[in-house]
């Protein structure tokens, strides 16, 4: 197992249910394979099942590919995302657990926490693409008031916008190097909310924090991507 990507299956059972009847010598796409886990499960219950595990995230693909090793050929790794994958052939069901993971929520390098500093990347894959404090750093305060609010559904989201357009840069190495990561963007955050509200079940920066991720990775045209092709993968 990769260091730091162990993958829990925390809907194990309803996976297991909704894979059921599964016919004699099926593949199946897991478009988020993760470290693994539910692959593994499914794997385990269908002695025949041919899987494609897909993931943008080389961590997470390297924690599924020792996790997988044990079934051989019966598994096929693909490094993407699955809004860019087309099957050669015919499927017999498509699996997506979408959103964070705890293994990448857990590293602070990844950008994705806002319990633990680190810079603010958040990108799935971080070898391309635009981090988060690029974003921030590139859209104007409007725009990104815009993308709190429909990302995360932030009523504060004019007046977060405008103070992390205060604080530009958020990008530039000094910035990171001097503390302006996800700590600082969190704090940033909550000091927008009345004191009485900072103190509750929910922590004020978790709808920002999501929006930001939810935008750096284009999750919601990728997840439209999927679910408007994903019928025609299916087997008859």
């Amino acid at each position: 197992m990769t260091p730091g990507f162990h993958h829990l299956p925390v809907l194990a059972e309803p996976v297991l249910a909704a894979f059921a009847a599964l016919p004699a010598g099926s593949t199946v796409i897991d478009a988020t394979v993760g470290g693994g886990g539910h692959s593994a499960l499914l794997l385990e219950a269908h002695p025949d099942l041919q899987l494609i595990g897909l993931d943008q995230d080389p961590t997470a693909l390297a924690a599924a590919a020792s996790r997988l090793a044990p079934f051989g050929e019966r598994v096929h790794l693909i490094a993407t995302n699955f809004a860019a994958y087309v099957p050669a052939a015919p499927v017999h069901g498509v699996l997506a657990d979408l959103g964070v993971s705890s293994p990448q929520l857990d590293v602070a390098e990844r950008g994705f926490s806002f319990r633990l500093d680190g810079p603010l990347d958040m990108r799935m894959n971080n070898g391309t693409g635009e981090t988060a404090a690029e974003l921030i750093d590139r859209l104007e305060e409007k725009a990104l008031a815009d993308l709190i609010y429909a990302y995360g559904e932030e009523r504060l989201s004019r007046r977060i916008a405008r103070r992390i357009v205060e604080q530009r840069p958020w990008s530039s190495g000094a910035r990171a190097a001097g503390g302006g990561g996800t700590a600082a963007l969190a704090y940033l955050v909550a000091g927008c909310y009345p004191p009485a509200a900072r103190r509750g079940r929910l922590h004020p920066a978790t709808r920002t924090f999501q929006a930001l991720r939810i935008a750096v990775n284009d999750e919601l045209e990728a997840l439209e991507t999927l679910l408007s092709r994903a019928p025609d993968w299916l087997a008859p």
